[in-house]
């Protein structure tokens, strides 16, 4: 027994020994290799450990990658366009399908790049996101408003309209001032016995309604309606217009598209019940009923004495003219949502240019006195009272020239809004003619 132990103590020495032996020669080998070499280990074990302690993920997609839309004609033959792939519509968020419809997001070119959801609030580009809430308002300014055929029939029917005016305020209730109310004493002051029909949202409500009160009170006749624009534009161009931008599928564009809507609104709304419509910022001098199917020129080539511009702040056409059609036709077939102008006085402009010497168009072309007597770029001169004695006289000049020759003035908001009508200047004088409360609110116009 002593003799078995004995011999396993001297292998289990020897095996010792061995390993001693063994780790020696590994240390040997080791301190004869290159530094360089060493350093190249040590950096793969330092990889090696940092990859698994923080546990690296690599974004490799989860995905196979989707197959592209085909919109090849074979597609467009049958009864509807092949559905396309779940997987395209990953990069938007799925809470809320209807609101991605109207955010106008560019086709993705290569959906095949990344198919992990993204916050759609975070792919919205500035100018993107100003279409999105643009789009939202004005389609919520529709809501609601189904009443619109019957309170706009019955008003027109109930109260005799024989003289029908239309406005348009596609905006908030806070800029509609003092100048835009008189705008609407002028049109009584003159047709005391006419129709006003405001379209708009901001101004079918219990605080719109306070403003028109005065009015209502003194036994004129007008109205606030919201816009039922599917109603509005049915039968026309502006139908599949209106759906493309519902759909997402027409730019608003960086204009205002209140303003472009606008533009269309006035057109459709003539189109449909015929009369006459006007900006809120045109003071009425005289009776408008004497005019029939007649739009305003806003500039004359001083050269040939032809128009070179034509405006559409004062449209008097009957229903369902047929220039009519054609402007609502060139909004929807031309619409461009980035330039100024392009929907409404150049569309215009471009229209009349066109059928100007075709049959079957019966309308006048006015002269800029008519309701542009002063040009854009020289309204502040209407609003300075007299500084000396010739400048007193070209005012008295211009006042009589604007009483005999035109029907109205156009004030050119966008120019002069801020600016105060002065004592003694021509709109301190039409302010006194048109007036109909005549009290210290106008005079603040």
């Amino acid at each position: 027994m002593y003799s078995q132990i004995t011999k396993l103590e001297k292998k289990c020495l020897v095996c010792a020994e061995q390993l001693r032996e063994m780790k020696r020669s590994i240390f040997a080998f080791l301190f004869c290799l290159p530094t360089s070499f060493l350093a190249v280990i040590f950096f793969l074990l330092l990889f090696y450990n940092g990859f698994v302690v923080f546990n690296v993920h690599l974004p490799f997609p989860s995905k196979p990658r989707p197959e592209p839309a085909n919109f090849s004609k074979a597609n467009f033959a049958g009864n509807s366009l092949k559905k396309l792939p779940s997987s395209v519509m990953s990069a938007v968020k799925e809470d809320t399908p209807e609101v991605i419809l109207k955010t106008l997001l560019p086709l993705l070119q290569n959906p095949a790049i990344s198919t992990t959801p993204i916050n759609h609030h975070v792919v919205l580009k500035p100018k993107k996101a100003h279409e999105y809430k643009a789009v939202k308002r004005m389609l919520r300014s529709g809501d609601n408003s189904k009443q619109f055929s019957t309170r706009i029939k019955d008003f027109l029917g109930n109260n005799g309209c024989k003289v029908r005016f239309f406005m348009t305020w596609i905006s908030s209730l806070k800029p509609f001032g003092d100048r835009e109310l008189f705008s609407i004493e002028s049109l009584f002051k003159s047709h005391p016995n006419a129709c006003l029909v405001i379209v708009s949202n901001s101004m079918d409500a219990e605080s719109g309604s306070l403003i028109l009160k005065p009015f209502l009170d003194q036994g004129f006749k007008l109205i606030a309606i919201k816009p039922d624009f599917d109603y509005i534009f049915k039968d026309t161009h502006a139908e599949k217009w209106f759906k493309g931008l519902k759909k997402g599928s027409v730019s608003p564009g960086e204009v205002s598209l209140g303003q472009n809507m606008s533009n269309l609104l006035r057109l459709a709304l003539l189109y449909k019940f015929g009369g006459i419509y006007m900006d809120t910022d045109v003071i009425v001098l005289k009776r408008l009923t004497k005019l029939r199917n007649a739009i305003g020129a806003q500039s004359i080539d001083l050269e040939n004495g032809n128009w070179s511009r034509l405006n559409n702040a004062v449209l008097v056409f009957d229903k369902k003219h047929p220039l009519l059609f054609k402007f609502i036709e060139e909004f929807a077939l031309t619409f461009d949502g980035n330039k100024w102008g392009h929907n409404g006085p150049y569309l215009v402009s471009r229209v009349v240019s066109r059928v100007n010497t075709m049959p079957g168009f019966n309308f006048t072309v006015l002269p800029p006195s008519a309701f542009y007597p002063v040009n854009w770029s020289r309204i502040k001169s209407l609003f300075k009272g007299p500084k000396s004695k010739v400048h007193s006289t070209w005012l008295h000049r211009k006042l009589e020239q604007i009483k005999s020759e035109s029907f109205a003035v156009h004030l050119w908001n966008r120019q002069s809004r801020k600016i105060k009508a002065e004592s003694g200047s021509i709109i301190n004088h039409i302010m006194l003619d048109c007036c109909v409360f005549c009290n210290s609110s106008s005079s603040s116009l």
